[in-house]
């Protein structure tokens, strides 16, 4: 057993309060539909201001969120910037007045939306375009940098390939497909963006620095077959509210890839077992795909994932001051992030077959109250995720000793695909 009070680090502007007075965090991250993006992280955070202190804090600030992990390293919770402040009194009397601070900030990914582009890309991978297209909003040089800057104004850790960066996260380059070229037009950085990661089988993110990152159609099988599953027993969670939800809206047994320039061609795929049992679930999908192989290989992959209905963890809330919760599972969960594969086990036969869960993380939210801090994720099925293969499609060259030795029979399906 392991006890654990959280301690907090708030920034904002560059600006630390370690010692300020949070009443209450209030957050949500990700997404609860695995055919939409993202949506921007937006946390709500109350502090109070108990000797009536005035905070200089602006809209438009920067501002990150961490709590020391069991080893006493701060980790990010948040990073985004200020959009609303209410500034309020909560109690006044004889002995003083106590103000209470709310504010509310949004992630990254809204900035996206806010910046319009001409979007001209030539020809390439997905993940290269998507690194081209944000690269020049999010990284600077030397020319947009202020004449007055100095170096002085900079962290003393930084480096010289991060010191200009407004925000780029890690892209996953080159990509899988290959993107058509794109002419002047213009229309926002995030529409654009969320056009290529959704032809591509791929989604955009925040990470917990407020960087923005994208992964391609391979990042989750990748990162699962290198580092395995997070497991943590639902045994650490509350019981009450925990949910799996099964659903025909996630079926797709017919599909149609439009691609090319103006979607000119198209590419089709379809499960007839799949249509027999839960009659046309169909979709025609606009993609900026080049090539008629990968416009194929994108429909294909739609019916090898998503031609039936697969339970979806709905919510699991783990008390992160649980002390039954030992220090590994609990870092892990503070690091908690979208495409984070966890397998949940001891759990009811009703909510999971076999008694255990595994999927990829694609929400969550943190809430508090005193001394005690909770997570609450929603997760999708791997096989939403990871292309499974038979073993006669696995490369004959293909050897054990290739593999991690940490692999597990669960995941050594997925490790090739």
């Amino acid at each position: 057993m392991t006890q654990f009070t959280p301690e907090w680090k708030l920034t904002i502007a560059g600006v630390d309060y370690t010692n300020v007075a949070i009443s209450e965090i209030s957050h949500e991250s990700g997404r609860t539909d695995i055919y939409q993006q993202p949506n921007p992280g937006y946390i709500q955070i109350d502090l109070v201001a108990l000797n009536n202190q005035t905070y200089n804090i602006q809209v438009n600030d920067g501002l990150s969120l961490q709590v020391k992990d069991s080893s006493g390293s701060y980790v990010s919770i948040f990073g985004g910037n200020i959009t609303d402040i209410t500034v309020a009194v909560g109690a006044t009397g004889s002995v003083g007045t106590v103000l209470n601070y709310s504010i509310i900030a949004l992630g990254s990914l809204a900035k996206l939306a806010k910046i319009i582009t001409t979007g001209v890309l030539s020809q390439d991978q997905d993940g290269d375009q998507i690194y081209t297209l944000l690269s020049q909003y999010l990284l600077s040089d030397w020319n947009g940098l202020s004449a007055s800057q100095t170096w002085a104004t900079y962290s003393a850790t930084e480096t010289w390939a991060t010191a200009a960066n407004l925000g780029l996260g890690d892209i996953d380059r080159p990509g899988q497909y290959t993107m058509e070229n794109r002419s002047s037009s213009e229309d926002t950085t995030y529409n654009v963006a969320s056009l290529i990661a959704n032809s591509a089988f791929g989604y955009l993110y925040e990470d917990a620095q407020g960087n923005i990152g994208y992964a391609d159609a391979a990042h989750r099988q990748t990162y699962a077959a290198t580092n395995g599953f997070t497991e943590i027993s639902a045994n650490t969670a509350i019981g009450s509210g925990l949910a799996t939800k099964t659903q025909i809206g996630d079926v797709r047994n017919s599909v149609a890839i439009n691609y090319g320039n103006n979607f000119g061609s198209q590419k089709t795929a379809s499960d007839t077992t799949s249509i027999g049992t839960y009659g046309y679930k169909a979709e025609t999908i606009n993609s900026v795909i080049h090539d008629a192989s990968d416009a194929q290989d994108v429909a294909d992959r739609y019916i090898s994932l998503r031609a039936y209905p697969k339970p979806n963890f709905d919510s699991i809330t783990f008390p992160i001051t649980n002390p039954e919760l030992d220090d590994t599972d609990r870092d892990a969960l503070l690091a908690v992030f979208i495409g984070q594969p966890i397998r949940i086990t001891d759990l009811p036969a009703q909510i999971a077959t076999g008694g255990y869960f595994e999927g990829y993380v694609e929400g969550w939210n943190w809430s508090t109250s005193f001394n005690q801090l909770f997570l609450t994720i929603n997760l999708s099925p791997i096989e939403f995720s990871a292309v499974f293969q038979d073993w006669d499609e696995v490369n004959a060259s293909e050897t054990w000793n290739t593999l991690s030795g940490t692999i597990t029979w669960q995941t050594a399906i997925g490790v090739i695909a």
